[in-house]
């Protein structure tokens, strides 16, 4: 499952993230392997995504978010 695939509510579990761009920069962002996340809201047409990452929000766009492998933990 990956992030994209979320639906608003679910707490999920940072698996992997795949090679990308932004790999980098979206583990700075506090999005390792480990780390509880909870989708908060998607956009009108889906994109970007909201999610909760330890004490703050991040928008994520749909592409990017669809690269972060996640587990359903709550």
């Amino acid at each position: 499952m990956t992030l994209k695939d979320g639906k608003t509510g679910m707490t999920l579990k940072i698996v992997k993230i795949e090679e990308s761009e932004l790999k980098q920069r979206m583990m700075t962002m506090g999005l390792i392997p480990g780390t509880k996340v909870k989708i908060l809201r998607s956009a009108p047409l889906g994109d970007p995504i909201a999610i909760g990452v330890r004490s703050y929000n991040l928008a994520l766009r749909r592409a990017d978010a669809e690269k972060v492998q996640v587990q359903q933990i709550g």
